[in-house]
Order: structure tokens, then sequence, then C-alpha cells
């Protein structure tokens, strides 16, 4: 039986900014996404029946409705449309990544699924398709999809390579579930940011728009950004509730992260802007499938 190994990275949002609402609710965001070498990781191996098996190690995880399964089912019916020969695929998830964070785990999870079915089934799809699949799932998933640091715009489907550059970063879980769509629909939410140019968002003066708002609703946010800012420049990620420091070196990074409060979580990361899926798949074909530890 054919077997493959995979990461799903992790990324932050470098900057948040919404610049408008559209008809349908959705807001128009601008972001930069960035990966990190921390990951989930996902095995993948092909079954001669055209059955989908899913193994998660965390218990909570393992229902019908996870962005693994559903990721899968979206090829299968994709493949059934035309008329390809029905494939099966068992996969074991490992949840090393805090969900519900804003570190995209479950986009990352479905993204690295699409990829690796597309490669282990040889489905003759190409990337744009598959980034319109990715969609279905989330905002974020096309971006994992992508695989390369990105200025993103519209609901975050339009993305534009960029190379921010990769310092150390501690990620601190503050342990409190933000509800997206609570800080999406709030009042006093920023909704009218000024466009910035997608080579100029160094230069410009960025920000997360949504921080304001959720140090005000989840104080214990709040306090872990105030803890973290004494020792880097600071954000939220995507809507919450992780956060990051921004480190030129590991040994700072780690040295903080040795002093945080022992109610949150953390760890330190390097921001990478090619994700290791893409590398690993690279080598995967050329290597024929061979298996990735």
């Amino acid at each position: 039986m054919e077997t493959l190994v995979l990461p799903a990275p992790a990324k932050l949002n470098l900057f948040l900014h919404i610049t408008g609402q559209r008809q349908d609710g959705y807001h128009e965001l601008q972001t930069v996404f960035q990966f990190l070498d921390a990951h989930d990781s996902l095995s993948f191996t092909r079954l001669a029946a055209p059955v989908l098996e899913f193994q998660c190690s965390d218990p909570k995880l393992e229902n019908d409705d996870n962005l693994v399964l559903r990721a899968a089912r979206l090829l299968q019916n994709w493949a059934q449309a035309k008329q390809l020969p029905p494939q099966g695929v068992r996969v074991i998830l490992e949840k090393r990544l805090p969900y519900g964070g804003g570190l995209g785990g479950g986009s990352s999870d479905a993204a690295t699924t699409l990829l690796a079915l597309r490669q282990l089934w040889q489905l003759p799809i190409s990337t744009a398709k598959l980034l319109q699949l990715g969609l279905q799932l989330g905002a974020d998933v096309p971006v994992f999809i992508n695989g390369y640091a990105a200025f993103a715009e519209g609901v975050g489907e339009k993305l534009t390579p960029v190379t921010p550059t990769s310092p150390w970063y501690l990620v601190v879980d503050p342990k409190v579930h933000i509800s997206t769509a609570t800080i999406f629909q709030h009042p006093d939410l920023q909704r009218n940011c000024a466009p910035i140019a997608s080579n100029a968002w160094q230069s410009q003066q960025t920000e997360n728009v949504i921080e304001p708002l959720v140090r005000r609703l989840y104080p214990e946010v709040a306090n872990a950004l105030d803890w973290l800012v004494e020792y880097a420049p600071t954000r939220l990620t995507g809507t919450g509730a992780c956060l990051f420091g921004s480190f030129e070196s590991q040994e700072m990074a780690r040295a903080a992260l040795a002093r945080m409060p022992a109610q949150w979580t953390g760890f330190v990361a390097r921001g990478l802007n090619e994700s290791p899926v893409c590398q690993l798949l690279r080598q995967a074909s050329t290597d024929n499938l061979t298996n990735h530890n």
C-alpha cells in the first residue's frame, strides 16, 4: 500500500485590514499570510476500496464534519463527476496545533489533504481547480494550497506572492475561544481601512484592526498581548485568540517563552515563505511516493 506522510503548517496573519463589506455579508480583507515551521502531521494510505477512513489523535475532532474528511469527499465527488475510477484512503491526523486560535490548523489540514490525494490518487486536476475546491472549505484554505507567503485580498482568496522577513516567533495561546462570527458582526468593528498596494505593505503602517475589539471583549487576550509586548513587537493573528511576538533569534524567543505565565501555552517557530508541503510533494513525486517521515 502506498503511504504519504505530510505536514500541515500553521500560518500567521502579519496584519489584517478590513476594507469593506460585501452585499453577501462577507468582509473584504487585506492581509499577509506567512507559514510557520510548526505543524500538524497527516498520514495518507491509499485503499483498494473507495472508502474514507479517518483517525485523529484528538477524539473530539474525529467526526464527519472534520475538514480533512470534507476535503477528501470533495475530491471523491470531483473524480466521480469526471467518471474516474473511485478510490479510497485512510487518513491519520496527528493534531499538534491549537485549534480555533487563528493559526489556520483546520484549513491547513484540509489543504494538505487535497494536495496529498491529488498525488496519491493521481488525479488530473489543476491547481486552479484545487484552489476553487479549497475555497468551498474555508477562506484560508487557498493560501495553504498555493504554498507561498502571500498578500491576500477579497475574502482571502486573491493571492499575490510576497517575501516577508523570516524572524523567530513566540506564539502564545491564552486559552480563550473567540467567536469569529461575533467579531465580524460587531457594530464597533473597523471596516473602512484604506486599501494598500501588495508591494507597499511593509512600508505602510499596518495593524490587526480586530485587535482593539478583541482586547475589549476578551480580557485574557489583552493580558497576554500586554505581557508579550514587553519582550517583542506583538500582534494578534487573524481573529485570534493566538498572538505572536517577533524575535531576532531563537534564543531570545525561547527566553521569553520560559517566562510565560503558566495559565497560557506557547511555542517558538520560524517564519517560512514556502510551505514544506510543496517541497515534500515535489520530492515525493520524484521518489515515486516513497514514505516521508
